[in-house]
């Protein structure tokens, strides 16, 4: 058979990303700001990104020789990447529940959104914000609602001792604080999740 008429490779435009495994009840929690970032990065890729190296691979592609090319084979390879980016980050917008965590301001159980400051059985306090999978950023301090911590935060309240199931037995956990984003009036008017 020709080359003309082969895929440059028969397994890279089929390599979708898989999605996260289901959450308990099917729900993919975010905030308004991780939501947000999410379709912001999803427009520059759609917008902006995509066309740029398009326009790429085109001039390349007029160039003549595709086979060592290495503009046209980095383009191509760049924009399965884009594309692959870009069905992710729709399907996963698609499927979430934009949640404002300011309406617990105030309040002293752990829901999601919130900021909780525990301490271990040694008095080591540590603070972590629970936040969607999507936003998590653990450098930052933040964990996702499903990690094990969250799980066994979720609905204590301060002065509570919680059970966590670490690989050496149980640890207890003390929670200390509670802590939610004051609303702001943005937050106050009721927002649909947009697509």
């Amino acid at each position: 058979m020709s080359k003309a008429f082969t895929r440059e490779s028969d397994q890279e435009d089929d390599d979708e990303v898989p999605p996260l495994p289901p959450v308990a009840g099917g729900k993919n929690y975010i905030t308004r700001d991780g939501y947000d970032r999410l379709r912001a990065e999803l427009f520059q890729l759609m917008d902006l990104e995509r066309p740029r190296v398009v326009e790429v691979v085109h001039w390349a592609a007029s160039n003549g020789d595709r086979s060592e090319n290495g503009d046209y084979l980095y383009g191509k390879k760049r924009l399965r990447e884009i594309d692959r980016r870009i069905r992710f980050l729709t399907h996963r917008l698609e499927i979430a529940e934009v949640v404002d965590p300011s309406v617990h301001h105030g309040g002293d159980q752990v829901f999601f959104g919130a900021t909780v400051t525990y301490a271990d059985a040694d008095g080591l306090e540590t603070t972590v914000t629970i936040l969607g999978v999507d936003e998590a950023d653990s450098a930052q301090g933040q964990i996702s609602w499903i990690s094990p911590v969250a799980r066994a935060l979720l609905k204590s309240r301060v002065g509570e001792v919680v059970r966590l199931a670490v690989p050496g037995g149980v640890q207890e956990l003390e929670v200390v604080a509670v802590q939610y984003p004051t609303p702001t009036k943005a937050c106050r008017e009721p927002r649909a999740a947009e697509g």
